[in-house]
């Protein structure tokens, strides 16, 4: 049997101490009269993101935030997401929401975006947000890129001046995680490539990498031989294979990183505990704009 060296970078600790933090934030806005609404907005009926929605909900109950969701069926018009955006963008019910990415085939998710109110942009896909982490100004961050910076933090992986590689540079993971780990501050301040489909051999890069993050949604395209020993790896990006989900990191690199995310409950949990910490923080705001 190989010998597995790996020490295991879960998520759930991260998340639970990301959850306290929120679930205190509610309670005080609470003592104040003010309630925390997250929306969501799901398009078509992937059933991959349908659960992840209902996980996003079961995890507001769990720390006193109210949820909304608004569902659109794949066959109806593509106007429906933008009159849910306007919807949600009206409502002082909801502090913050989302647009479930991937959208059915038609719709317009870019526009989509476009047309939120960048306060109650809880996933920080917004261009003015975007713009802000580009200039290291406050502003709702990413989701996924905010778990694994915090992963990195509550396990005290130093990431100063260190070499990273990022495999992927979709605008919801590789790209806004990029910028996010070359700022100045804790679980940051690195030196960072990112590598994609243009890149004829990622394993060139790769190999010579302190930390490896997979953010394809390919399964196992980051496999032992392509990271240095005693790297850290982390799985950003998922696929499913019927109801199994697949990592982008494959189960061997187990026995040559130093720290590796689980199959299961590595990133996943951190992101949707980011997305309550930008939700309570749209919520202060918006309570502290209404001078209440």
């Amino acid at each position: 049997m190989p010998v597995v060296t790996a020490q295991l970078l879960a998520g759930a600790p991260v998340a639970e101490a990301v959850l306290d933090e929120v679930r205190s934030r509610v309670a005080a806005l609470g003592d104040q009269g003010k309630t925390v609404g997250l929306g969501t907005i799901l398009v078509g009926d992937d059933e991959a993101s349908a659960g992840y929605v209902r996980k996003k909900h079961e995890t507001c109950e769990t720390v006193g935030v109210q949820s909304h969701n608004i569902e659109i069926g794949a066959d109806e018009d593509p106007q429906a997401l933008l009159d849910a955006v306007d919807r949600f963008n009206a409502d002082p019910a909801v502090d913050g929401y989302l647009i479930q990415y991937p959208v059915a085939d038609g719709f317009d998710f870019d526009a989509a975006i476009n047309r939120m109110d960048p306060a109650k942009d809880a996933d920080g896909l917004h261009p003015e947000n975007l713009g802000r982490l580009v200039l290291q100004q406050d502003g709702p961050v990413p989701c996924t890129p905010a778990g694994i910076r915090a992963m990195f933090v509550h396990y005290g992986i130093d990431l100063r001046g260190k070499d990273v590689v990022i495999v992927g540079r979709g605008p919801t993971l590789g790209r806004p995680l990029s910028l996010l780990l070359t700022l100045k501050g804790e679980g940051a301040n690195a030196a960072v490539t990112v590598v994609h489909s243009a890149v004829p051999d990622i394993s060139v890069h790769t190999r010579r990498a302190d930390v490896v993050i997979a953010a394809v949604g390919s399964p196992s395209i980051v496999t032992a031989d392509m990271v240095k020993p005693g790297a850290v790896v982390v799985s950003g990006g998922i696929s499913w294979e019927g109801r199994k989900l697949l990592p982008d990191v494959d189960e061997d690199v187990n026995e040559v990183a130093s720290w590796v995310t689980p199959r299961l409950g590595g990133v996943g949990p951190t992101t949707v505990a980011m997305l309550l910490r930008n939700t309570v923080a749209a919520a202060e705001a918006a309570h502290a704009r209404n001078g209440s």
